[in-house]
């Protein structure tokens, strides 16, 4: 009996031992299954994004044809693009891209504009622009500490980022230059002190204005010089040459190419004023060609208008401008700034071809002021209007020449406008490239005008992480259809916003969506970071 129950105890102890393993293999799976889940958790998180764009077609800014994508972002990078387009992903948000073309956001080479009284540029933003470049024609903030004003303007809730260039013609006025042809060992010194402390601060190179006073009274010396400093931070100096008409403009380039010795150069705005034809603009493009074999780095912006625009005083002989006084001469000089003003503007197409864009007089030409105030168009331009009384449009150039321009593979899209500027381009000029060149006119394919608003501006400026859609670049986006962009402004309503950009992101931000603002802002002041240049 003892045996049979000793038997039974053991029987028991056994399904007992079992029944432990069982339990505890259950609860080691479930400790080795929460420990499992837990850890697969962290990539979990890792996968989880904050915009997803689905089903896009990406341009991508290297003029490379488009594809198929996934893009998502977080923070304010692009973080992955799946051209698998079956892949599914986990976001906060998503935009269903089917139909649109997603593309860097455009970078404009050349625009004006105060920050830190009109930071928003919704103007910009309306027309794809995304990044605008500051500084232009060699004027730039009247500070000697440069880096101040950037972090004031840091400070600013900015529509747009802001790249900064450091202006000739202020740097003379700063140092004590002004109006001095030959600048004293003094004056240089302090010159260039102040374009190194520009550039150090993050500048991304220096503009000169040589068309404008005071950088009119400048020579090669004090240029190359500073060309050496600015290639030696490996910045890029941009220039509106010294004279942009027919029978000079070879050598105005000819001028910055010896600049192009010590640094990368940069032709704005490229035009040839009087100049007809494609073989006027093929010359033009021949000796920058050139300069390329010899090893000079030179590139150049172009607007899309027939149109300049700039102030009443580039109508002006040099005599009758500062620092000489203007009453004196219209005493002593007045025949003569009569006759070559009437010269001037005959030149220039007539009357007719100068519309004025600011003080009492503006939309209106210059024939119709004369005709209002009973006097030739001289003697009004003299009398009531001044070398600074007002703005213009200047209708100087032809289209077939300026079209040759666009199509060259070294020239990009700038705006040279500004919120206030009453010319089409300020509102106008990427939706018209697109509009126009793209869709209308097919002298460009997309990836082509694409290129030319983004990665060619990017790599030219120094603009390491943007102007491309790339993973690791910033989220500088835009999302549209081509055929749906409109420019809107005209010469006689120029301040009507460009339409058909359904989004419009900044730095991840979405700014615009479905065509309306958003009234978020995440522009950046830019500083330029090491060399900045990109090589792809």
């Amino acid at each position: 009996m003892g045996k049979v129950l000793l038997f039974k105890a053991y029987k028991l102890s056994l399904r007992m031992e079992k029944m432990y393993r069982l339990v505890f293999s259950f609860v080691s799976f479930s400790i080795s299954f929460l420990v499992f889940a837990s850890c697969q958790q962290i990539p979990s998180d890792q996968n989880r994004y904050e915009l997803l764009i689905r089903n896009a077609t990406v341009i991508d800014g290297t003029g490379n044809p488009g594809f198929a994508a996934h893009v998502l972002i977080n923070g304010d990078s692009i973080v992955l693009i799946d051209t698998d387009t079956t892949s599914t992903y986990t976001a906060d948000r998503a935009i269903n891209a089917k139909g649109l073309y997603l593309t860097p956001g455009f970078i404009d080479t050349h625009a004006h504009g105060d920050p830190l009284e009109t930071p928003d540029f919704s103007n910009f933003l309306s027309m794809g622009v995304t990044t605008i470049c500051l500084g232009q024609d060699g004027f730039s903030p009247e500070r000697e500490d440069l880096k101040e004003w950037m972090q004031e303007v840091s400070a600013k809730e900015l529509g747009v980022n802001i790249a900064m260039f450091a202006g000739h013609n202020t740097l003379r006025m700063l140092s004590g230059i002004q109006y001095d042809s030959i600048p004293t060992a003094e004056g240089m010194a302090k010159m260039e002190q102040l374009l190194t402390a520009a550039l150090d601060a993050g500048c991304f190179g220096l503009t000169t204005g040589l068309e404008y006073n005071p950088g009119y009274y400048a020579g090669h010396d004090e240029l190359n010089r500073l060309a050496h400093i600015v290639g030696k931070k490996k910045g890029v100096l941009m220039s509106h040459m010294r004279n942009e008409d027919d029978a000079f403009v070879e050598g105005s380039i000819r001028e910055l190419l010896e600049q192009g010795k010590y640094c990368p150069v940069h032709v704005s705005h490229i035009k040839v004023v009087y100049g007809k034809g494609e073989d006027r603009a093929n010359r033009v493009l021949q000796l920058l060609d050139s300069a390329r074999q010899q090893g000079i780095q030179v590139t150049a912006d172009f607007y899309p208008y027939t149109a300049s625009y700039t102030g009443i005083a580039i109508l002006f002989p040099d005599w009758a401008k500062q620092p000489y006084n203007y009453e004196e001469v219209l005493k002593t000089r007045r025949q003569e700034l009569a006759t070559f003003l009437r010269n001037k503007i005959i030149q220039r197409n007539g009357p007719e071809a100068t519309l004025i864009g600011s003080g009492p007089y503006k939309g209106k030409t210059l024939k119709q002021i004369a005709e209002q105030l009973n006097k030739p168009f001289e003697l009004a331009l003299m009398e009531d209007i001044g070398p600074y009384g007002a703005d213009g449009a200047y209708f100087i150039m032809d289209e077939a020449l300026q079209e040759t321009f666009l199509k060259d593979r070294h020239i990009m899209i700038c705006s040279d406008g500004s919120p206030a500027m009453r010319h089409p381009r300020s509102y106008g000029t990427f939706a018209k490239v697109l509009e126009t060149y793209v869709v209308k006119k097919q002298l460009l394919s997309l990836e082509e005008a694409i290129h030319k608003m983004t990665g060619l501006s990017a790599k030219t400026i120094g603009l390491h992480d943007r102007g491309l859609v790339k993973q690791g670049y910033k989220a500088d986006l835009l999302l549209f259809k081509p055929e749906e962009v409109r420019e809107n402004a005209t010469y006689e309503h120029p301040h009507q916003k460009a339409g058909g950009f359904k989004y419009v992101l900044v730095n991840g931000v979405v700014v615009r969506e479905e065509g309306n603002e958003t009234f978020l802002t995440d522009g950046k002041m830019l500083v330029k970071i090491g060399t900045g240049r990109r090589t792809d």
